[in-house]
């Protein structure tokens, strides 16, 4: 990847487009089935760039419980974009909403001082709830739903290689009916940085003055596409990722752990001590963070066999043995937070 990134082809992206990064582009419009496609530097700017395209002052928009774009990007579809946000309790399964219970949110129009639900939306597969998944029948029942509604859809799809991977379908099964998607190159794919959000030809134009309007336009963009390029190249190797959480989850179970069953590659631990459980895993060489409530764990492309079996051995059963004095702390089995550069990431 960094050699790719040293050898790119580059121009002023910021002026007439960089050829790298058009590649880039072209090529994640194609995997989701979109017209056309735009590079950001992050994920939370590529769905900013979405809502800001989509909602204007007085709209609201209706998203799962714990989606990214409520929970995680500092309040900037209110702030920036305009819209208030309005979360869907996830009656559908953990991450999802029903089509019923899209119909109910959007409501019909009232009168001129209330609020107008204009927009839907998804995550595949959703982050807080444990890396679920979305299925294509269950993404066109709500697409149809949304559709009868008048609403738009933006689909935060940072983890959808993961849901097309776990499914066994091409991306673009997981994006039909979207009017934007937004897809992420580093998590789990390993670029450093970069997001792509995906739409029509005249929402890319409008994007891109977005992008722009937030500081995101970059002058030899191609260093950083050609990283998104090699990324591409590597999403088959997700279903390792997904095979490693399970075997790391069964192991959890069986040494008295509530561990979800995972679909991708996030294992959810329920535990009554959150803190001191993230203090025991870190005090044993593990690394972990919260989520949701639970313990967090991840795999990926910097976490093998081995590291999963040393992280179960660390973590011990659920009652763990008397504990003895000294010796040196054992080195960290990272399973969740930044990868080193260059490698993949969540």
């Amino acid at each position: 990847m960094r050699t790719a990134m040293a050898e790119a082809e580059v121009g002023d992206d910021v002026l007439d487009r960089d050829p790298t990064m058009r590649a880039l582009e072209e090529r994640v419009a194609g995997l989701l089935g979109a017209a056309d496609a735009l590079w950001t530097p992050s994920g939370s700017m590529a769905n900013l760039i979405a809502l800001m395209s989509h909602l204007r002052r007085g709209d609201t928009f209706l998203a799962p419980v714990g989606s990214h774009v409520l929970d995680a990007e500092l309040g900037t579809a209110a702030w920036l974009a305009g819209g208030m946000p309005r979360p869907l309790e996830h009656d559908a399964g953990p991450g999802k909403v029903s089509p019923d219970a899209v119909r109910r949110a959007a409501g019909s129009s009232g009168p001129y001082y209330t609020l107008r639900a204009t927009l839907l939306c998804l995550e595949n597969t959703h982050n807080a709830a444990g890396g679920t998944v979305t299925a294509p029948d269950e993404h066109a029942a709500v697409m149809a739903a949304a559709r009868r509604a008048k609403l738009r859809v933006h689909l935060d799809g940072a983890r959808l290689w993961h849901a097309a991977v776990a499914q066994g379908v091409p991306p673009a099964a997981l994006t039909v009916g979207a009017d934007t998607v937004q897809v992420c190159l580093s998590k789990g794919l390993g670029a450093p940085v970069g997001s792509v959000v995906a739409g029509s030809t005249e929402f890319v134009e409008e994007a891109r003055r977005l992008r722009k309007m937030l500081g995101g336009g970059v002058r030899q963009g191609g260093v950083l596409a050609a990283a998104g390029l090699v990324a591409l190249d590597r999403i088959d190797r997700l279903a390792e990722d997904h095979a490693r959480a399970t075997t790391l989850a069964t192991g959890l179970q069986e040494r008295g752990w509530r561990a979800a069953t995972p679909q991708t590659n996030i294992v959810l631990i329920a535990v009554a001590d959150l803190e001191g459980t993230l203090r025991r895993f870190e005090e044993s060489g593990v690394r972990a963070s919260a989520m949701s409530g639970q313990v967090r764990l991840m795999t990926h492309a910097d976490v093998g066999d081995a590291d999963i079996a040393t992280a179960l051995d660390r973590i011990g059963p659920i009652e763990p043995p008397p504990r003895s004095n000294g010796g040196p702390a054992p080195r960290p089995v990272r399973t969740s937070g930044r990868a080193p550069a260059g490698q993949a990431g969540q």
